[in-house]
């Protein structure tokens, strides 16, 4: 248990010292290495910071997929802490005032959200000016935009208020002014167009592709993470039109990939060993009313039952599994959710609950990975219901995805099940921003 807490530590302050990351109106560049004009002067270079950015994203302890994992599913009561040693895990668990302004995971994801959006920033004003090859620079401009997207969108689902590092910051301190979060959400759908955009006026050139890890559809996950966020920022009308353009089948897919040296970080930090966190039981967090079926086929592809004498009754499966079990960037059925809550949201009752009954009759076997209800359709009569069961069915549907909080916010559901609505704004921000907002109450 120890090594695992001194081990995140190391990790998170040794990634806080190297790219200086304080308030988000610091400089990211590291004194030791390469100058900015070197990092960023030649195609190749561009393309490594680009591929650094899903690194970011992706690894160890300090990676958005640990802190949103955890803090979505800790948060919402899918898991639970099984050491109370892994005192800043035990925090999320336990939410309200608990959840201090130096907790490491929070201040991670805080951390590594800005560090992803300064670099892809960067790299997105310099590809037109470093890159001759327009086909090239429009699969770099794309792949660098899903990056950022992702973390504007990690941003404003775990923070009220969030940075807005387009607009000019003070003049005598330099520190950023803050905008609500729906607004952090319409800025990832703005870089977004920018990059579908920049697509539909050059198709991405075919030597682009080997430069970046596999397994990322660029052009699907773009239109994918348009539909996400846009949902998000209540833009129902642009979020529909962005999920009917997400192709479902299996060649659509989008997925992080791992290896032995870059190992699927829930499964060989949490999975592996129950020292940190497990899943509480089949009911995946939900109450009384809304929890799954027992007959539904998603609750053994994600929780399974360990043999007799593992510390746990219930066990984390789903894309957690193994050391190099890939995750997806989207879920097929998130899309299809989306459609439905769109025109649930617009009012469309036949409709919504057509997209809906979609994913409750879904077999294991007609999902790209395997995600699938297998029960009858269900029936509402009118639209609070069917919001009710979207909410469900996002729940059970997307389990673990790091989306929960926001899922729960959006619907309305009661604070009671929730340990937060925000998190506290860390204070390697508030220390060195005058403009840092006032942490939420609750």
């Amino acid at each position: 248990m120890k090594r695992y807490i001194a081990l995140y530590k190391y990790l998170v302050m040794a990634a806080l010292m190297l790219c200086v990351m304080t308030a988000c109106k610091k400089d990211y560049q590291d004194p030791s290495g390469p100058s900015l004009d070197q990092a960023y002067s030649s195609p190749q270079a561009l393309t490594d910071v680009a591929v650094g950015l899903q690194a970011w994203y992706v690894k160890d302890r300090i990676g958005l997929i640990y802190t949103t994992t955890t803090s979505g599913s800790l948060l919402t009561g899918e898991t639970f802490v099984t050491n109370p040693g892994n005192a800043d895990e035990g925090q999320l668990a336990t939410g309200g005032n608990t959840l201090l302004n130096n907790n490491v995971v929070v201040t991670g994801m805080w951390s590594v959200t800005n560090k992803i959006a300064y670099e892809a920033d960067k790299v997105l004003n310099k590809t037109n000016s470093v890159v001759a090859d327009k086909g090239f620079a429009s699969g770099l401009i794309a792949y660098t935009s899903i990056f950022k997207a992702l973390a504007l969108g990690v941003q404003a689902n775990y923070w009220e208020q969030v940075p807005d590092t387009t607009s000019q910051p003070d003049n005598q301190t330099g520190a950023v002014h803050f905008i609500p979060a729906q607004q952090g959400y319409a800025r990832a759908v703005r870089t977004i167009d920018n990059a579908l955009n920049t697509i539909a006026a050059t198709p991405i050139g075919a030597n682009f592709a080997p430069n970046i890890p596999k397994g990322i559809n660029i052009v699907n996950t773009l239109y994918a993470l348009k539909a996400r966020y846009a949902l998000c920022a209540g833009d129902y009308a642009t979020a529909l039109d962005a999920a009917n353009k997400v192709d479902l089948t299996a060649a659509g897919i989008s997925t992080f990939n791992f290896n032995p040296q870059v190992p699927n970080p829930i499964f060989i930090l949490v999975a592996s060993t129950s020292n940190i966190y497990q899943v509480v039981d089949s009911t995946m967090g939900l109450p009384v009313g809304i929890q799954p079926d027992l007959a539904d086929a998603r609750i053994p592809f994600y929780i399974s039952r360990p043999p007799n004498g593992k510390p746990t009754k219930f066990a984390i499966g789903g894309f957690f599994t193994t050391n190099i079990q890939s995750i997806p960037v989207f879920l097929p059925g998130e899309i299809t959710l989306i459609k439905a809550e769109c025109y649930a949201r617009m009012n469309n009752l036949a409709q919504g609950l057509t997209e809906l009954n979609k994913v409750v009759t879904k077999t294991p076997a007609q999902d790209p990975f395997g995600v699938g209800a297998s029960l009858p359709p269900v029936a509402v009569g009118n639209i609070p219901d069917l919001l009710t069961q979207i909410y469900r069915n996002r729940r059970i549907e997307m389990f673990m995805s790091g989306q929960e909080v926001e899922d729960e916010r959006r619907f309305g559901r009661p604070v009671a099940e929730r340990k937060r609505n925000f998190f506290p704004y860390p204070f390697v921000e508030r220390n060195d921003n005058t403009n840092t907002p006032p942490d939420p109450i609750f």
